[in-house]
């Protein structure tokens, strides 16, 4: 039996950016767990968007840069500057332009649980490679991914693992990798953190060939006790010992609740789910596929229930308009002034999501945006100074041909707090629908 055109449009919204009435339609046809499969299914997991030319360059090494003038270093910083409005353009083109949304989305969610900050480490191509990583284990293994991203250039810069050694263990990477990123707050202790930390001294980043190593000069090979667990650890060890944790599954769980159903998790369902995602040696595919078969994801109750994220917004509303876009540039600086800002999180927590998305002046530009979104698809094309540049005639022509009922079901996940007048004239109903604060949410 297939679903209804609202619980479609309801796993479309939430596993993906939206979809058109006839995107809704076609994913009628299938049933819940013909959906699901369907959505996991991913032909590629490596971006079609071309990246920037200078993504595989390395850094210029310490020791040269300490001789540059000021005028140099003047030069370098606009340099990379440059190639960081690059790099999120180039991320933001996929967004746009995929045919795999739910890769983009996850992607994104570990973007925002592993954080890295151009700001910090300074250098694009390092949170080139990292956002690779992310879509390369977006629906694959935790236990691959954590491992991985331990070692990634941008979180040996980001956390400062790349200047801990045996006589001054840095604790950044230890405390996050606990508190962030596997067992939450309150399952872990003081001295685990210090003990850790000395697993992880000696890990480096080799500017000469931009790979991880060990220096084993630097490395304490001492004896470590940590997690109720002793023994002569490495970084590697720690890693794997945090895994045998049951929390860790709980944590993931909980996270991947708040972001596909509701800001209230199930306890009961948690568990089940983090027994499951256990049982499956991490695999995140398997703990989504249960995640969006539990009724929970389903229920009525939990629709329209979580707020638009600035990408959620920004993304959603241009390719459900069909929005002709020819420089993305533009979507940057949305995003910097919605509170998003791609590869600049505001700190190791990330984006806290929420309400915390909608403050008095985001709601401003929020608004501001979705103006300009109106007028782009009225006129057939965006302005420079909004959505993107102009380009030639585009447009959602579903907007012109559906009835207004299944208009202001596709576009609002509930009912609108303004209903619209009857006989209202098609092009203010469409503006009353996307301005209406339910819009803003999914």
């Amino acid at each position: 039996m297939g679903m209804t055109f609202d619980e479609a449009r309801h796993f479309l919204s939430r596993t993906g950016f939206g979809g058109t009435p006839d995107e809704i339609r076609s994913l009628m046809r299938l049933d819940r767990d013909a959906a699901v499969a369907q959505a996991l299914t991913i032909p590629t997991h490596k971006a079609q968007t071309p990246p920037p030319s200078w993504i595989d360059r390395l850094p210029p090494p310490p020791n040269e840069r300490k001789h540059w003038s000021e005028i140099e270093r003047k030069a370098f910083r606009e340099a990379r500057k440059q190639e960081g409005h690059e790099l999120k353009s180039w991320w933001y083109r996929e967004l746009l332009t995929t045919r795999s949304p739910l890769l983009e989305r996850m992607t994104l969610l570990w973007h925002n649980h592993f954080t890295s900050s151009l700001r910090k480490v300074k250098w694009p191509p390092f949170l080139y490679q990292q956002n690779v990583l992310f879509r390369l284990h977006a629906l694959g293994s935790f236990r691959t991914l954590l491992h991985a991203v331990a070692k990634n250039p941008a979180m040996l810069l980001y956390l400062d693992t790349q200047t801990s050694h045996k006589e001054h263990p840095n604790e950044n990477f230890a405390r996050d990798l606990f508190e962030l990123f596997t067992l939450g707050e309150g399952q872990y202790t003081e001295q685990d953190i210090k003990q850790a930390a000395r697993a992880f001294t000696g890990w480096h980043l080799d500017h000469r060939t931009g790979a991880f190593r060990i220096e084993r000069h630097r490395h304490d090979d001492g004896r470590k006790e940590v997690l109720s667990k002793s023994g002569y650890f490495d970084g590697d060890d720690i890693l794997s010992l945090t895994l045998e944790q049951p929390q860790v599954a709980r944590t993931l769980a909980r996270k991947l609740w708040h972001e596909f159903i509701s800001d209230e998790p199930d306890s009961a369902e948690v568990d089940r789910l983090a027994n499951l995602f256990r049982q499956k040696n991490y695999d995140i595919a398997a703990l989504l596929n249960a995640l969006l078969l539990t009724p929970h994801f389903w229920a009525p109750e939990n629709r329209g229930c979580l707020i638009k994220s600035p990408v959620d917004l920004t993304i959603g509303t241009t390719r459900l308009f069909n929005l002709p876009i020819e420089e993305p540039l533009p979507f940057v600086r949305y995003g910097r002034r919605l509170g998003q800002d791609l590869f600049d999180p505001p700190n190791v927590k990330g984006w806290p999501g929420g309400t915390r998305w909608i403050t008095t002046a985001c709601l401003l530009d929020r608004t501001q945006m979705l103006h300009r979104a109106i007028r782009g698809h009225e006129t057939g094309h965006v302005e420079g100074q909004g959505m993107g540049g102009r380009s030639h005639a585009h447009g959602a022509t579903w907007l012109a041909m559906e009835p207004i009922g299944i208009i202001q079901t596709t576009l609002l996940p509930l009912s609108p707090v303004q209903p619209l007048a009857a006989r209202e004239e098609r092009g203010h109903a469409v503006r009353q629908l996307v301005l209406d604060p339910v819009y803003q949410l999914k």
